[in-house]
């Protein structure tokens, strides 16, 4: 009987990516369009949920899902370019795949804006799943398979445990070490850098 291939779900924004440059560009493109304050500095020290989890602290409800399909309208132009790989995203995806593994990406991200994304950075996963938060993430997570799911954000740690996965986390968003161990993260690593080490171990390797 052959053993179920090595599956690892990746968290995008502030696991494998530093997106704060290009997320805080689209949110004062979005300001300037909508003529609405936004203070894109404190909006990208909060980074995780969905859009429409923000937008509603700048516009009324019921202007939210419309001012959402706006700004993942504007993401393209504004946010794709200024965003860059984490230390270790690329060696992390690269172990999984020496390990006979699968690395699949699945994040709140709008799913065309994080292949987009993706690709502009040529991190290279075997799939791309979008537009699911928290324990959302457990439906993708389980279609592929995944016995790892990497993030930065207790709702990582949500989706993770929601689909049965082991949750490794990466201090590197707006969350620190001890909430992501408070949330019940399995695992806290430093920073990607040290997941190839990780997974060596995980596997007995």
């Amino acid at each position: 009987m052959t053993s179920p291939q090595l599956t690892v779900g990746f968290d995008l924004d502030m696991t494998l990516i530093d997106s704060r440059p290009g997320i805080r560009a689209t949110y004062i493109a979005l300001a300037e369009r909508t003529g609405t304050y936004i203070d894109a500095d404190l909006v990208v020290t909060r980074l995780g949920p969905p859009p429409e989890t923000e937008l509603a602290h700048w516009y009324p409800a019921e202007r939210v899902a419309a001012v959402a399909d706006l700004y993942r309208s504007l993401y393209p132009e504004h946010g794709v370019t200024g965003a860059t790989a984490l230390p270790g995203a690329r060696e992390s995806i690269a172990a999984v795949r020496a390990a006979g593994g699968r690395a699949v990406v699945v994040t709140a991200k709008h799913q065309p804006n994080a292949e987009l994304q993706v690709a502009h950075l040529r991190l290279g996963p075997d799939a791309v799943v979008g537009d699911l938060w928290a324990e959302q993430k457990a439906r993708a997570l389980r279609e592929h398979g995944a016995s790892v799911y990497v993030g930065d954000h207790v709702g990582d740690v949500r989706g993770a445990h929601a689909a049965g996965a082991l949750s490794v986390t990466v201090p590197t968003g707006p969350v620190g070490a001890q909430e992501l161990r408070t949330a019940g993260a399995d695992v806290v690593l430093t920073d990607l850098t040290e997941f190839p080490a990780w997974l060596a171990g995980h596997l007995g390797v």
